[in-house]
């Protein structure tokens, strides 16, 4: 287990996370990662770029065949 503070960063807040704790997430300066709740408290993991980057292309795909696939629908 590891404690941290809670720091002022600009208008924000922020922690800043041991060299421990980047290398078991792998990530590093400037990497994405996620945050996930539940009932008992919140985990931080390295972000899957992919999910996100498919997600962003299904989503330019429904916005630009949204009639296209509406009628495929039908």
């Amino acid at each position: 287990m590891h404690k941290v503070k809670i720091m002022a960063v600009g208008n924000s807040a922020g922690i800043i996370l041991p060299k421990e704790v980047l290398a078991r997430l792998g990530v590093q300066k400037g990497d994405a990662v996620q945050l996930d709740f539940d009932g008992e408290g919140m985990f931080l993991s390295k972000a899957d770029d992919t999910y996100n980057e498919s997600l962003a292309a299904g989503r330019e795909c429904f916005g630009r065949y949204a009639m296209t696939l509406k009628e495929l629908g039908e």
